[in-house]
């Protein structure tokens, strides 16, 4: 689950340019009319493909994305512990923590990242037309209590559901409601469970019926900037190189960066230092052996910038335009990072 951060400086590289000198290659001689023919021919065909290739990559015009019923918030048995926000309705300060773990807390954070991302890949199987991301979070809620935890959003600041579900144009913290899921939407499940003291957080855009190959793009995308931030990661590096890994990967496919939403620590504490942003940033700070942190990028294929509905907690983006995001939970290593909530 992200969290929301005021905007800051960024480093933004001048333009690539790119082009130069024309040349010519002297060979084949053919007569003047006929090259030139022959070039208009090929030009027209080339620029026909080409508009056909564009108009299948644009995504179809939709319907703007409207909040449906939200339902009570589900109960949880008493037995099973609860988070310290839990009854409050402030949204928690970032804690100042730099959360390490030693070899017992590392087998209760692969236990909570593990969990989440069963739940996670269960709850991608219900995602189909006419869902509604109310019964998803029924679902999700009914897995997480049967597994003995607790949903780490319900109640967080006072967030009404156990989990997010951001469709189509919503960035994060989407509340499931009564609105049916449509065919050709895409949706971002965001999953955290509190097990025996310890978060373990992830999410991913699943795609819901016959998603036209725009959007299919976006998805692939942001989760190929998740990776190649991941891949980034081990003992002594800078955490700015993971926003630069993923802005240049967005970049080469004309996708943005959101900027507000930034990963963050997580172990005992939901929310805690350091700060994951996931653009190109001149931040401080080193990764450090036996730490644990989530890496959450979102793409937009427009603004970056969101709107906030009045429910204080489901961010679009400003011109309706669709956005995607993936989340992973890693634990720091020596050589590299081990990702937890893989399933």
């Amino acid at each position: 689950m992200a969290t929301r951060v005021p905007s800051m400086e960024l480093h933004c590289p001048a333009p690539l340019l790119s082009g130069g000198r024309g040349h010519m290659s002297a060979g084949l001689l053919v007569p003047l009319r006929l090259y030139h023919s022959t070039c208009i021919l090929i030009l027209m065909l080339t620029e026909t493909e080409t508009r056909r290739s564009k108009e299948s990559e644009q995504p179809k015009k939709r319907a703007a994305l409207i909040r449906g019923t939200v339902s009570p918030p589900l109960p949880v048995p008493g037995s099973i512990p609860r988070p310290p926000y839990v009854g409050t309705k402030d949204v928690p300060e970032i804690a100042k923590e730099i959360q390490m773990h030693d070899k017992e807390s590392i087998v209760h954070m692969r236990a909570a990242c593990e969990l989440a991302a069963r739940v996670l890949e269960y709850a991608g199987t219900l995602v189909k037309p006419s869902v509604t991301t109310d019964e998803i979070d029924k679902a999700v809620h009914k897995m997480i209590i049967d597994a003995g935890a607790y949903p780490s959003p319900l109640g967080y600041g006072g967030f009404p559901k156990s989990v997010c579900t951001s469709v189509n144009e919503c960035m994060c913290h989407g509340i499931p409601d009564s609105r049916e899921l449509q065919d050709g939407d895409i949706i971002n499940i965001d999953v955290t469970v509190y097990l025996n003291g310890y978060h373990g957080d992830t999410s991913k855009t699943f795609l819901c019926g016959e998603v036209d190959e725009a959007n299919k793009r976006l998805v692939k995308v942001t989760e190929e900037c998740l990776l190649r931030g991941i891949s980034t990661c081990k003992h002594g590096t800078s955490f700015k190189k993971i926003g630069r890994r993923i802005s240049e990967h967005a970049e080469r496919h004309g996708f943005g960066v959101v900027e507000c939403f930034v990963g963050h620590g997580v172990g005992r504490v939901f929310h805690s230092e350091p700060i994951i942003y996931h653009q190109r940033n001149n931040k401080p700070g080193q990764m450090v052996e036996g730490q644990t942190f989530t890496i959450e990028p979102i793409l937009s294929m427009g603004s970056t910038v969101c709107d906030m509905w009045d429910d204080g907690w489901t961010a679009v983006t400003t011109d309706g335009s669709l956005a995607a995001q993936f989340e992973h939970t890693i634990l720091i290593t020596r050589t590299g990072a081990e990702i937890l909530t893989k399933c």
